[in-house]
């Protein structure tokens, strides 16, 4: 069937476009503020009227009228987010900059990227979010061309794959982003230091941009210390896929000295595995999680983790999201690195 393509509306970057001013020059003529001459307010706001141009009810809602809602859909199969803590966090703090500007959200899990697709062609077409933030970037990623279609300001939440598709290059999307290659370069460093050579990476959903990133830097670490026995097995994020590599990798003629998860979920469940096959932590196996969490810190014995302050990485994606809706420009921001705490879960193999 043939989809009438969706009728874009019309931002304050067209009205700038068309009437050959700057954007701060729009928001001048349109809000009424002195800044601009009488004549190109008038011309500002006959091409505002040309293009069917409203203003949006975020816009409204920032300066104190009306109320306006912001958009996040998880494409994440429902299992597996019963049992993360990672997205309780970081929804936290987008509510808490939301409520701080009298914003809603409206929250929806599907099961994949094209049921996410249709929910924010369908939240567009009733008119039910001013924006969104999308989460989870992916390879050829079809949804920052839909929201650049749509017209949606939009927060990508995490890099996203940009060498195998740039974002577009006019529309109100921004992205935040923290360097996971680095963050796996620090956890290689600490294993390596400890004196692993055998390291397996018990990763996340292989089609996520951040799942490759890790993979690559895990790749291009062990290359550059000479550690050949260094690979990445991929998993649904879940405690039942996680034992089960753990269970597999362990089994194998010559087994990894050291265990690197993508999440604390998985990391728990690698640790019961290992004590269910009698192989000690950290004396015959160290274990790393990623994304520091309770779990990490009452296990016995505590896992070395990464640590950031997730639900600060809400907020930001959050402050973006606003400030885009104020008709601020997009941006590309590099938040802060996950660190590595080193707990007593990491030893020397065979100590």
């Amino acid at each position: 069937m043939h989809r009438t393509p969706a009728r874009r509306r019309p931002t304050i970057k067209d009205i700038a476009r068309r009437a050959g001013v700057s954007e701060s020059a729009v928001s001048f003529a349109l809000n009424g503020r002195p800044g601009v001459s009488e004549a190109t307010r008038m011309r500002v706001r006959r091409v505002a009227e040309q293009l069917g141009w409203q203003p949006s009810t975020a816009a409204r809602a920032l300066s104190g009228e009306g109320a306006a809602t912001v958009g996040l859909v998880l494409a994440r199969p429902a299992r597996t987010l019963g049992v993360e803590s990672f997205f309780l966090r970081l929804v936290s703090g987008v509510q808490e900059v939301l409520s701080a500007h009298g914003l809603g959200l409206l929250f929806q899990v599907v099961e994949d990227v094209a049921a996410e697709c249709a929910v924010h062609r369908r939240w567009w077409a009733e008119h039910r979010v001013d924006g969104v933030l999308v989460v989870d970037p992916r390879a050829a990623d079809p949804r920052p061309a839909l929201l650049d279609e749509l017209g949606l300001p939009a927060v990508l939440v995490g890099a996203p794959d940009d060498a195998a598709q740039p974002l577009p290059e006019h529309g109100a999307i921004s992205t935040l982003w923290a360097d996971d290659t680095g963050a796996m370069a620090s956890v290689v460093g600490h294993l390596h230091a400890l004196g692993h050579r055998r390291i397996t990476h018990i990763a996340g959903l292989p089609e996520l941009a951040h799942t490759r990133r890790r993979m690559a830097g895990l790749r291009a670490e062990a290359e550059r210390r000479g550690l050949p026995e260094v690979r990445s097995v991929t998993t649904d994020y879940s405690d039942t896929e996680g034992a089960a590599a753990t269970h597999r990798v362990l089994a194998a003629p010559r087994p990894p000295t050291a265990l690197v998860y993508d999440n604390d979920v998985m990391a728990v469940a690698g640790l019961a595995v290992a004590a269910e096959r009698g192989v000690p932590v950290p004396g015959g196996l160290s274990i790393v999680a990623w994304d520091d969490s309770v779990l990490c810190r009452s296990t016995h014995p505590a896992l070395t983790a990464l640590a950031r302050d997730t639900a600060a990485f809400g907020r930001h994606a959050a402050e973006e999201l606003v400030a885009l809706l104020a008709d601020g420009p997009a941006r590309r921001v590099q938040d802060v690195t996950p660190r590595l705490v080193a707990r007593d879960s990491t030893a020397p193999p065979g100590s």
